[in-house]
């Protein structure tokens, strides 16, 4: 029998077929947004394409470019399944994955042919707003223990919040969670039901979890050191140390660590200001006091400037695309894409893809996909595989054009 430990997040919250094709989309170029120009720390990779220095060896050819379909993509289109508000997905290293639904289900899913099995003993949640079942990463050592993490929202006092947990998965026969354990909580409890976050990434010395914490629409307690709302906070596996990793954040939803160990988040802004975000130890990003947005009443928010004190985005978006998710590429299905980011836009209704080159980042092509794009991932295989948002969400497959 084997048996996998699963690590869940929860979230307080009180209120956010196989083998068919999809329908044409088209590539834009995006027109606003700033692009950081930091230079990379001593270390870390140069950008491709630059001269070896004598008695070195030159960098290896460039992949060949990515050919395009009739309708202008890069890629081909396959639909594996549909889910009831499906929220993220991860793959278990059989081909199969891990499906989130809002409402409280996790499935265990064939992807071939979209066939999904519900797994047991999942926590309750608070399917309210944007709240529900959330985020599920495999852990560090899943090869040899089968530990997972998910991220879901439970009710607390004074309203809900955001909540870690570990079980083991047990896959000997009807998969279930076995000894499903809190290990931390987003503090304090809040009513409404917005802006949990509750993105969950490893990090790469595999010894810690980190956890994006939405700001709830409290604004000001994103500046407040004291609480965790508007943080990305860094605890051990097992919840232990938690602390504050940075600040200032309004509601992070995407977060991963690129190949070179530097923390990318997506986080989306008020009316306009969306943003990708460089996540640096101690770096306080600036909400609510500057945003490249407005607040939804038309009201002005000073917007970053040089010399503020606040970190600016290494890219943003006004008008708003809502990025849901963002994964950072490894693969070679799509190889000149390799080491870039791609994000889910909701509001955008398309695929994004960020050019990522050390700490610098800039926009790149943008998809329309025809529908909100919930989550981004990756399959073993490179294959880029998406969910799309709402009650009848369908699985997309992304292969390269032949």
């Amino acid at each position: 029998m084997r048996r996998a430990t699963l690590i869940v997040v929860g979230v307080l919250l009180a209120g956010c077929a196989g083998g068919t094709s999809t329908g044409p989309g088209t590539a834009t170029s995006s027109t606003s947004g700033v692009t950081s120009s930091a230079a990379p720390p001593s270390g870390a990779p140069t950008s491709p394409g630059t001269s070896a220095s004598p008695g070195t060896s030159a960098s290896p050819a460039a992949p060949a470019p990515l050919r395009t379909g009739p309708d202008g993509r890069p890629f081909t289109v396959s639909a594996h399944g549909t889910f009831d508000e499906p929220w993220a997905m991860t793959f278990l290293p059989d081909g199969r994955a891990l499906i989130t639904e809002r409402g409280g289900r996790l499935l265990l899913v064939d992807v071939a042919s979209g066939a999904a099995t519900p797994v047991a003993g999942t926590p309750a949640v608070v399917h309210e707003g944007q709240g529900g079942l959330g985020d599920v990463i495999l852990g560090p050592g899943f090869p040899q223990d089968g530990t997972v993490y998910l991220s879901w929202a439970e009710r607390g006092d004074g309203g809900s919040h955001a909540a870690v947990g570990r079980a083991r998965l047990d896959l000997g026969g009807a998969p279930r969670l076995d000894g499903l354990t809190v290990i931390w909580r987003q503090q304090p409890s809040v009513s409404g039901g917005s802006h949990y976050g509750h993105r969950l990434a490893v990090g790469p010395d595999r010894q810690h979890l980190f956890v994006t914490s939405g700001e709830r629409m409290q604004f000001a307690p994103a500046q407040d050191p004291s609480v965790t709302l508007g943080k990305v906070v860094r605890m051990g596996l097992d919840g232990s140390a938690p602390q504050v990793w940075s600040l200032g954040h309004r509601n992070p939803l995407g977060l991963a660590f690129a190949p070179d160990g530097r923390l990318w988040s997506s986080e989306m802004g008020p009316r306009g200001g969306d943003e990708i975000n460089l996540v640096r130890q101690g770096g306080n990003y600036g909400w609510p006091n500057v945003s490249n947005g407005s607040h939804y009443s038309s009201e002005d928010i000073p917007d970053h400037r040089p010399g503020d004190g606040y970190v600016a985005p290494a890219v943003w978006w006004n008008p708003s695309i809502s990025p849901s998710s963002l994964v950072v590429y490894t693969g070679s299905a799509f190889a000149p894409w390799r080491g870039d980011a791609f994000v889910g836009a909701l509001s955008g209704r398309a695929l994004v893809r960020v050019d990522l080159d050390g700490e610098s980042a800039r926009k790149a092509e943008q998809w329309d996909m025809g529908a909100r794009i919930r989550e981004v991932e990756q399959g073993p295989d490179g294959a880029l595989w998406l969910l799309e948002d709402g009650p009848s969400g369908r699985l997309l497959r992304l292969d390269p054009v032949r």
